[in-house]
C-alpha cells in the first residue's frame, strides 16, 4: 500500500530546480496515488474520459469524490463507465459533454456551456500516427489541431473558470514520442517537408509539454500546469496503426493476438501519473515540469534519448512562440 508521504527533491540534472521524486513507481496505479485525499467539491473535466487511460483518470477522481466531466467526441460511449461510478459509494457525480477538439466550434460549444469554477483539467485526448496527412476544416494537420491547438483552445477559453477555483491544475498527457520531434515553426501543418505519422504525432506532444512551460503567466491567477509520459499502454490510441507496426512493436502474434509485453502497464498504471499531477499535495504549487512513471523527469540532451523530457519541450523561449502562434492561428478565419 501506498501513501500520501512528502516529496523528497533530488538535485541531480535539473534545469533551475531539483527534481521532484514522490514514493511511487511506475507499477502504481491511479487509486494508490491518491489514497485518502478527498476531492469533495472539486470539479474536474477529462477529455478523452470514455475510455483508456481518460476513464481510468475518471475513475481515480470520481471515486475520491470529484465532481467530473467527461468530454469527448461521442457521449453516448461513456454510459457504461457512468453507471459504474453511479453504484460506488461516495463517488461524485460524473457527467458527459460533447467535444471534438479537431473542431473549434465544438471546443466553443463546450466552453460556453461550462459554468462555475473549474479545479482540475485534463488534456487527456488524442489521436496518434494517422497514416497519411489529413487537414482539419481549417487546414490544419489533424494530429496538431487535436492533440495541441483544441487543447489550447479549450485551456484559454475555460481560463476564467480555472482561476475562479483559485488553486488549478491542468494536465497535459504527452508521450516520449516528443524527445525526437521538435515543434516545426516553420511548417507545423507539413505543407512543405514530407508527412511522416510520428514526426506529426511527436511534434503534437512536443507542443503539449510546451504549453504548460508557457502557461507559467497563468501562475499569478494560482493555476499549475504540468505535463507527462503515460508510458507503454494498449489502448485505443493505437487504433491507426497497422498489424505490421503492431507485430514490430512485438504486441500483435502472426494470429492477430494483441498481447502487451511484460513492460507494458495496465491502463490504471498508465493513468496514476496524469492523477498525481491532478490531485495529488505532493504537487501543490509545482508548475512547468515533466513527469514519467510518477517521478519528475530530467531534462536530456541526447541524440537518441530513451526517457525524460527533451530540452526543446521545456524551453521558456519556444513556449512563448509557440503560445502566441497557437493564438494567432486560432484568431485566423
Amino acid at each position: 500500500m501506498t501513501t500520501n508521504t512528502p516529496a523528497s527533491r533530488n538535485p541531480r540534472n535539473a534545469p533551475g530546480h531539483p527534481l521532484l521524486t514522490t514514493p511511487f513507481t511506475a507499477r502504481t496505479d491511479a487509486r494508490e496515488v491518491i489514497e485518502g485525499v478527498d476531492l469533495t467539491g472539486r470539479r474536474a473535466v477529462v477529455t478523452g474520459g470514455a475510455s483508456g487511460l481518460g476513464a481510468e483518470t475518471v475513475r481515480a477522481l470520481a471515486e475520491a469524490g470529484a465532481e467530473v466531466t467527461v468530454a469527448t467526441r461521442r457521449p453516448g460511449t461513456a454510459a457504461p463507465l457512468l453507471r459504474e461510478l453511479a453504484a460506488v459509494d461516495g463517488a461524485g457525480p460524473v457527467h458527459t459533454a460533447p467535444l471534438d477538439l479537431s473542431d473549434l466550434a465544438s471546443v466553443d460549444a463546450f466552453v460556453r456551456g461550462w459554468r462555475g469554477p473549474l479545479d482540475i483539467l485534463v488534456a487527456n485526448a488524442g489521436i496518434m500516427a494517422l497514416p497519411g496527412r489529413t487537414l482539419t476544416p481549417q487546414g490544419w494537420e489533424t494530429q496538431l489541431a487535436t492533440n495541441h491547438l483544441g487543447h489550447f483552445a479549450l485551456a484559454t477559453g475555460l481560463h476564467p473558470y480555472l482561476r475562479e477555483a483559485g488553486s488549478a491544475r491542468i494536465v497535459v498527457v504527452s508521450s516520449g514520442a516528443h524527445l525526437n520531434a521538435p515543434f516545426d515553426f516553420d511548417d507545423p501543418h507539413f505543407e512543405r517537408r514530407p508527412y511522416d505519422p510520428w514526426a506529426a504525432y511527436g511534434q503534437s506532444k512536443s507542443a503539449g509539454v510546451l504549453l504548460t512551460v508557457g502557461a507559467r503567466r497563468w501562475a499569478a491567477d494560482g493555476i499549475t500546469a504540468n505535463a507527462l509520459n503515460p508510458g507503454y499502454v494498449l489502448t485505443n490510441l493505437q487504433r491507426h496503426l497497422d498489424d505490421d507496426t503492431m507485430r514490430a512493436f512485438g504486441v500483435m502474434d502472426d494470429e492477430g493476438n494483441v498481447t502487451p509485453l511484460p513492460y507494458y502497464k495496465t491502463p490504471a498504471q498508465g493513468a496514476a501519473t496524469s492523477v498525481l499531477l491532478a490531485a495529488s499535495p505532493l504537487l501543490e504549487g509545482v508548475t512547468g515540469r515533466y513527469f514519467e512513471d510518477n517521478q519528475e523527469a530530467p531534462t536530456v540532451t541526447d541524440e537518441n534519448p530513451t526517457g525524460g523530457v527533451a530540452a526543446h519541450a521545456v524551453d521558456p523561449g519556444a513556449a512563448d512562440r509557440l503560445w502566441e502562434y497557437a493564438a494567432k492561428t486560432l484568431r485566423t478565419p
